[in-house]
């Protein structure tokens, strides 16, 4: 039988987005910023969109770019221009946001960081997917990358984090019976591993559920301000606007 190419169920019907990648951090990310774009475009054609059926393309630019999505590196979520608590960019395409100082802060990999936000933002590009699980009286977030964060695997020799694949969010699969994350550490659905945690909506409320008392004792420490959690939370997607990428390029 001949082989066919794959068609992926990429965004807006086939279409498959464009990810303007720019960095506006004033500290050394620790990586080669060329060098991990590269890493993260094999990241997303050999390892995500086989599974998730996302495909992108990633640019090096200096800014946000006419009807593509973002990538935008920021020192921290205090960084003037208020960029950090935004989520879409200024023609209204998803937006992902890294803060270097703060990952770096935590003790963590700025690639890892940037990958993590990269995966998830593919997969639930809106922020607003979720799905119930083993207890229906909770309804669970769709984030690929949090029920296995801390994990990675290296892709052109830097780390890029560890993600679910869809059977991870279908209760049916009993455990062991397919693979349920990149690095096939995860072994039935809706498991959060030691150093991770899993976003949740229950009797009204939204709270996290920790893979460890360890994993929920770092995660009071940390500054959440500005990632995709706080944006969940809220239920508010805002875009950016035209004044915010003034001051955001005055003091980059």
């Amino acid at each position: 039988m001949a082989r066919t190419k794959a068609i992926y169920s990429a965004f807006n019907q086939g279409d498959i987005p464009t990810i303007a990648c720019f960095n506006q951090a004033t500290v050394d990310l620790g990586v080669d910023f060329d060098k991990l774009i590269a890493a993260m475009q094999e990241y997303i054609d050999k390892h995500v969109a086989p599974v998730w059926g996302t495909p992108a393309k990633l640019v090096k630019t200096k800014g946000f770019v006419a009807g593509q999505w973002a990538m935008v590196f920021l020192d921290n979520a205090d960084q003037p221009g208020a960029l950090a608590y935004h989520d879409l960019t200024p023609s209204g395409l998803p937006l992902s946001k890294v803060f270097v100082k703060t990952t770096l802060k935590n003790g963590e990999l700025v690639s890892v960081s940037a990958s993590h936000e990269l995966v998830e933002m593919l997969v639930d590009p809106a922020i607003n997917i979720m799905t119930i699980g083993p207890d229906p009286k909770i309804i669970y977030a769709y984030e690929s990358a949090d029920p296995v964060e801390a994990l990675s695997f290296k892709v052109r020799g830097i780390p890029m984090s560890d993600f679910v694949y869809p059977s991870y969010f279908e209760a049916f699969h009993k455990a062991n019976s397919v693979q349920f994350d990149h690095m096939n550490q995860v072994t039935k659905p809706f498991q959060i591993l030691k150093n991770g945690y899993q976003i949740i909506f229950k009797s009204g409320k939204w709270s996290q559920v920790y893979g460890s008392k360890a994993k929920q004792e770092h995660f009071k420490k940390e500054d959440r301000r500005g990632h995709r959690g706080a944006t969940r939370k809220s239920g508010i997607v805002q875009r950016t606007s035209k004044q915010e990428i003034a001051a955001a390029k005055r003091t980059g």
